[in-house]
């Protein structure tokens, strides 16, 4: 071997080792002391909604919210979050199982359901740290390079973003006139995020800016490899989820006592979803969005928001316990 080759070898090495180690990204705490502020200027609000809407019926705060959760039609309701539970993980399962083939080798879906299932666990605490324990896992388990498969987990958080925007530009438009004014915000996120979304997929087919460095990282491999069909294809195998969520809401707000159809709905749900996914003033609006879009149900649009979204975290992790032990004996064995 030549010393040029040497050299060269060498420096390959040195910078797949830069790409695989990811740097920790230092939270800074005045986020943290904005994500308090925002959080504490939710409660307060709703504790005003849901005291004001207790005293208009003579009683306690606790006792408002008791008689609220008692008329609540539990059973009923859990079978409809059980079976909407398992949708969405087989629907999200397929996704993440379509993307790594698209870009990596062809892994069987009933190979990826252990997989996604367990980081459910982890996604408790936070999403993205759940898609970061799947890349370590199909890397143990596969011996998968590492940066090959966080690159499939950056493609799949980019698409989820605009997935999202998509459903939530089409629900601005067909029901806008009825969203707070938080959502205003949305005509000029679409569009930014459409110029984006345009510059970036040039960018990476290599037709703006070709000579820069940049999109040869590894870590943005599947974005060199990702043509525009599969961004919509993304889009078309996601989407079921959402369609569904649609319809499993509409019979979950009946359930707690609130009518609302699906044509009502399917406004309004995907601008929901994405403002809670984008830290943007939106955020703060969605925690509080069903209270504000049904102002005449207080306490039941309170209690709905928080037993929605805690019982899909928590059942998926349940989810992820049922195949942990399958999890374990493919990482470790």
């Amino acid at each position: 071997m030549t010393d040029n080759n040497q050299a060269e070898e060498l420096k390959g090495s040195g910078e797949e080792e830069s790409e695989s180690a990811m740097p920790q990204k230092k939270t800074s705490p005045a986020g943290r002391i904005l994500f308090l502020i925002i959080t504490a200027m939710c409660f307060v609000y709703l504790y005003y909604r849901l005291n004001g809407a207790a005293s208009r019926e003579g009683l306690s705060l606790t006792a408002y919210m008791t008689e609220v959760f008692s008329n609540v039609a539990w059973v009923p309701w859990l079978g409809l979050m059980i079976a909407y539970s398992l949708f969405y993980f087989f629907v999200d399962t397929l996704v993440v199982t379509r993307a790594l083939n698209w870009f990596l080798a062809e892994i069987k879906y009933k190979d990826i359901l252990p997989i996604r299932a367990s980081a459910y666990i982890i996604s408790i605490f936070n999403e993205q740290i759940g898609k970061g324990a799947m890349a370590y896992y199909l890397n143990k388990r596969d011996q998968i390079p590492g940066w090959e498969v966080g690159s499939v987990m950056l493609f799949i958080m980019f698409c989820e973003v605009f997935y999202l925007l998509v459903w939530a530009s089409i629900g601005y438009l067909a029901g806008g006139e009825g969203l707070p004014d938080a959502f205003s915000l949305m005509p000029v996120i679409t569009a930014g995020s459409a110029i984006f979304f345009v510059v970036w997929l040039l960018y990476f087919r290599g037709i703006l800016l070709p000579n820069n460095e940049f999109r040869k990282k590894r870590i943005l491999d599947a974005f060199k490899q990702a043509e525009l069909k599969h961004y919509l294809m993304f889009l078309i195998l996601r989407s079921p989820a959402l369609l569904a969520a649609v319809i499993v809401y509409s019979i979950a707000l009946n359930l707690f006592g609130v009518e609302a159809s699906f044509m009502e709905l399917l406004p309004y749900l995907p601008v929901i979803f994405f403002a809670a996914a984008v830290p943007t003033p939106m955020r703060a609006a969605a925690i509080t969005f069903w209270v504000i879009l049904f102002p005449e149900n207080e306490g039941q649009m309170a209690a709905f928001g928080f037993v929605q979204h805690n019982f899909f975290i928590l059942f998926n992790a349940v989810i992820g316990l049922v195949f942990w032990r399958r999890a374990q004996r493919e990482l470790f064995n």
